[in-house]
């Protein structure tokens, strides 16, 4: 585990485990979870973006991930219910991303973009994880009262002098950027599993806002360091380790609770 490779892992599973963690409760607070699966579906188009125009992997998925986001607001608004917009969003999406990625004339991977591989993370990677990271901790704490007043009630939002749609902007830009971070450690199909099941096995052991991001930070933190260890010993992929460990102490998050109760 202190080779240069591994360490490049552990850092990065860490980050992007952390970035989820933070953005995870409120993902789970205004049932945004299928939403935040349309945007990794459409990740896979966002490599196919960044191959046919020479940008980078990142810039291409976070292009993607605000693409889903704008047709999203425009199908709702034009009277269409919002399970069905992001159905037919993110299955065209990653359709459509892999017909590309199968077309260009680039030796893609395909797998290490669904599943993901933290094992390949570059120094530059790592450098973007973290700053994702830090970008996502500030505007939690810079925004917070408001976050938190708009997850209650938007008419509670609008009379505390906050703006509910700015608030949900901005916490769809937050986690298009996990997602564009996330893609490369534990893939387009299990990074929607690290903003939801951290936040959810918190959720049953705490009375506040605060506990609860605290928590799932923590929860998110140890399903990475856990996950990338269990990889190690074991040879199986990085991305779905992590996500199993993840699974594991959201079950022994409920026993627990369930033995309190």
């Amino acid at each position: 585990m202190l080779d240069d490779f591994a360490a490049r892992a552990l850092f990065a599973a860490l980050g992007v485990a952390m970035a989820a963690g933070l953005i995870g409760p409120f993902v789970v607070w205004r049932r945004m979870a299928y939403f935040g699966d349309a945007m990794a579906h459409a990740a896979i188009l966002g490599v196919a973006l960044s191959f046919g125009f020479a940008i980078s992997v990142f810039s291409g998925v976070l292009l993607s991930a605000l693409l889903v986001a704008v047709l999203f607001l425009t199908l709702t608004h034009r009277n269409q219910t919002s399970d069905s917009a992001l159905g037919v969003i993110a299955h065209s999406a990653l359709a459509f991303g892999l017909v590309a990625v199968a077309m260009s004339r680039q030796a893609v991977n395909v797998e290490t973009y669904l599943f993901g591989d933290v094992l390949t993370v570059a120094r530059s990677d790592l450098a973007m994880i973290w700053q994702v990271l830090l970008v996502v901790a500030a505007w939690l704490i810079w925004r917070w009262r408001a976050l938190v007043t708009w997850i209650v009630s938007d008419d509670l939002a609008l009379t505390s002098g906050y703006h509910p749609k700015r608030e949900e902007l901005g916490l769809i830009l937050a986690l298009a950027l996990v997602v564009a971070v996330g893609i490369k450690a534990v893939g387009a199909l299990l990074i929607t599993a690290m903003l939801i099941i951290p936040a959810a096995s918190a959720r049953p052991h705490v009375r506040s806002p605060e506990a609860m991001v605290l928590l799932s930070v923590v929860f998110a933190g140890v399903s990475a360091f856990g996950g990338l260890k269990a990889a190690f010993m074991f040879d199986t992929p990085a991305g779905p380790s992590i996500v199993c460990v993840a699974a594991v102490l959201f079950i022994c998050s409920l026993l627990v609770s369930v033995i309190r109760r």
